[in-house]
């Protein structure tokens, strides 16, 4: 199931959402027309590599970062290792992330989005704290948002393109059967070994996400009677 758009408005312009699209597709950009040597290393000096982070007094780093470790975690949500990579992760930015910015304003979404990022990228260096290939890709902080609008949108209806054989369609399906369906393929293939996806980081994402946004999302106003 690939979703294409929901039918929740937004009463806010988008200005983050697009804000990060725009950075991501531009660093992208930046990251093809480097020659692959100096790509690779682009990655190595940005991303997030778990042994960095979890031995930062180590004398025998494999790699050196351009930014101190701790802050790799921010600059690796920045970088993605192909085209489809970076396309699924805007288009679920798209469709699920400008009903999170519109429900707690622009800034406290920027906010949401970066620590729904951070606790992604611990969980991740936590399930393989020796690892020294490099974290990349925005999906952690956008599982956050996705876990956020299962909470606050679980009813809306999710236009999904729908593919199975030779059949091909769009239907409409609930926000809560979509990210119950995505996070379930989380779960089952976290802790499989090999492979690109960093699995625990998506899990790391979306739980966090359920739970901040309820600190995150302001308390509707209340209206008093006086007598």
């Amino acid at each position: 199931m690939i979703p294409l758009k929901d039918d929740i408005p937004v009463e806010r312009f988008p200005f983050i959402t697009l804000a990060l699209i725009a950075i991501n597709a531009l660093v992208y950009i930046y990251q093809l027309t480097l020659p692959s040597l100096q790509s690779e290393a682009l990655i190595f000096s940005y991303g997030a590599i778990p042994y960095n982070l979890t031995h930062p007094l180590a004398k025998d780093l494999l790699y050196v970062t351009a930014l101190p470790p701790t802050l790799t975690i921010f600059s690796a949500m920045f970088l993605h290792g192909g085209f489809i990579h970076l396309a699924s992760n805007m288009l679920y930015l798209w469709i699920f992330g400008d009903n999170i910015e519109n429900a707690l304003g622009h800034l406290r979404y920027l906010l949401f989005y970066l620590i729904s990022g951070f606790f992604a990228a611990l969980c991740h260096i936590l399930s393989d704290p020796n690892a020294t290939i490099p974290m990349i890709g925005a999906s952690g902080a956008i599982a956050g948002i996705l876990g956020a609008y299962l909470i606050l949108f679980p009813r809306a209806n999710v236009s999904t393109l729908f593919i199975f054989i030779i059949i091909i369609r769009i239907i409409k399906v609930p926000a809560v059967l979509v990210l119950g369906f995505w996070f379930l393929i989380q779960l089952l293939n976290a802790g499989s070994e090999g492979g690109s996806v960093a699995w625990y980081a998506h899990i790391g994402g979306f739980i966090p996400g359920i739970l901040l946004i309820k600190i995150f999302k302001p308390a509707p106003a209340r209206t008093y009677r006086l007598s």
